[in-house]
C-alpha cells in the first residue's frame, strides 16, 4: 500500500528475552507520530520458550530453526488476528543469530506466510538490507526514538536506553531536521543486559526473570568480575556496533562460583557498567536517559544507572511513553517508512555507509 497520510500500523516484537510477543498500533505516516492505539501481548508457553532457546545461535536449514519458526509464526498470527483495524502490519520475527561481519543476521519467521494467513500487507525482514550494505543491522529503533523525542516535545539532546536481552542506547538531537541527518542520532548495543540474568534465574531457580530485581538487590557485587568483563574487546570498539545475545558466553562461568544473590547482583552490575562505558561515546551529554525494556523494572539496574550516570535516569513512562510497547511501536513506525520508501537506518545508527531502507513487503489476499 502507498502511504500518503497517517495510517494504523500494527507493530510486533519478539525480543531476545524470549518472554513473548508484543503488539501495538501506531498512527503514523512514517515521519510523525500522530497517536497510539491498542496494544496486546501473547506470552510464550514454557514448551514454546524451550523450542526457541534450543534454536538460539542456529542458522536456517536446521530442524531447530524450522521448529522455532513455526512457534514464532503461530504466536504472531494468533496475536495479529486480534487487530482487524490495522491497515498495515510490521513483523520483526525472532532473532536467532546475528553476525553482521560474518554470516549476516537471521530472524525466524516468514512474513509472506503471515500476509497470506491474515489477508493483510505485512512488512518484514527489516535488518538484512542494512547488513548487506555494510551496516550492523542493529539497533533499528533509533529512527523511532527520534520521532518519540519530537513527539514529547524534547528540545535538548537526550538518550533512550533499551534494557532487553541485550542493551542498546540511542542518543538523539531532536533539533536536527530528520533522523538520517548527520548528527541527529548515534546508536549502538551497549552490552548484555537481561539475557545473562534471565539465563541464570532459569538455570538455577527455574524462574524466567529476577522479578523487580529483588535477588540482584540482595546480593554483593563481585567487582573483579565486572572489571574483567569491561576488558572485553567489544568495549574498545567505536560505535555504531551490535551484539548477538550470546556474544559473551563466558559471563555465566565468571559467576558460577558465586551464590545466587551475588551472581545476580554481579550480572546486573555488568549490564550497568556496559551502559556507563557506552555513554562515554555520546557526542554531547544527554539531558536525560529514558529507559525502556524489562530492565527498567530491575531496581538494582536502575539504581546502578542513577549512581553511574551524571544525568537523570527515568523509565520512559515519565515522558508519557509505553516502555512495554516501545519496541513493537518502533517496528510499526519503520514499516510505515518502508511503505513510503524512506530510510530506516543511517551511518550514525548502524554504521551503514549511507542512509538505507530495508524490509520486504508481502501483500495479503485481500
Amino acid at each position: 500500500m502507498k502511504i500518503t497520510a497517517p495510517v494504523r500500523v500494527l507493530g510486533t516484537m519478539s525480543g531476545t528475552s524470549l518472554d513473548g510477543v508484543d503488539a501495538a498500533i501506531v498512527l503514523t505516516d512514517g515521519q510523525r507520530i500522530e497517536g497510539f492505539g491498542e496494544t496486546g501481548y501473547r506470552p510464550y508457553s514454557d514448551a514454546e520458550r524451550a523450542v526457541l532457546r534450543a534454536a538460539l545461535g542456529h542458522w536456517p536449514g536446521t530442524p531447530e530453526v524450522e521448529a522455532a519458526a513455526e512457534v514464532v509464526e503461530t504466536a504472531h498470527a494468533e496475536l495479529m488476528s486480534q487487530f482487524p483495524q490495522a491497515d498495515l502490519i510490521a513483523f520483526h520475527g525472532q532473532t536467532l543469530a546475528h553476525d553482521p561481519r560474518g554470516r549476516g543476521t537471521h530472524q525466524a519467521g516468514n512474513g509472506a506466510l503471515l500476509a497470506e494467513v491474515l489477508g493483510k500487507t505485512v512488512i518484514w525482514d527489516f535488518r538484512s538490507t542494512d547488513v548487506e550494505m555494510g551496516g550492523e543491522g542493529a539497533p533499528l529503533a533509533p529512527f523511532y526514538h527520534f520521532a518519540c523525542a519530537r513527539h514529547i516535545g524534547a528540545r535538548d539532546p537526550l538518550a533512550f536506553l533499551n534494557l532487553g536481552g541485550v542493551g542498546n542506547v540511542t542518543w538523539v538531537d531532536p533539533s536536527q531536521p530528520g533522523p538520517d541527518v548527520p548528527g541527529a542520532c548515534l546508536a549502538f548495543d551497549t552490552g548484555p543486559a537481561n539475557a545473562p540474568l534471565n539465563d541464570l534465574m532459569q538455570s538455577r531457580l527455574g524462574l524466567d526473570r529476577d522479578e523487580d530485581g529483588a535477588l540482584s538487590a540482595s546480593g554483593r557485587i563481585d567487582e573483579g568480575v565486572v572489571a574483567r568483563f569491561l576488558e572485553k574487546g567489544y568495549f574498545l570498539r567505536m560505535p555504531p556496533k551490535s551484539l548477538d545475545r550470546n556474544d559473551f558466553p563466558d559471563l555465566a562461568g565468571a559467576v558460577a562460583d558465586l551464590s545466587d544473590a551475588d551472581a545476580a547482583a554481579t550480572l546486573a552490575a555488568c549490564a550497568v557498567a556496559a551502559v556507563a562505558r557506552g555513554m562515554e561515546h555520546c557526542p554531547a551529554p544527554p539531558s536525560q536517559l529514558l529507559v525502556t525494556g524489562g530492565g527498567r523494572f530491575n531496581g538494582a539496574m536502575m539504581a546502578g544507572l542513577a549512581r553511574a550516570l551524571p544525568c537523570p535516569v527515568e523509565p520512559v513512562e515519565a515522558a508519557g511513553l509505553d516502555g512495554d510497547m516501545l519496541e513493537a511501536q518502533a517496528f510499526a513506525y519503520l514499516a510505515a517508512r518502508v511503505a513510503r520508501g524512506l530510510p530506516t537506518s543511517a551511518p550514525g545508527t548502524t554504521g551503514v555507509p549511507a542512509p538505507v531502507g530495508g524490509g520486504k513487503i508481502s501483500r495479503g489476499g485481500t
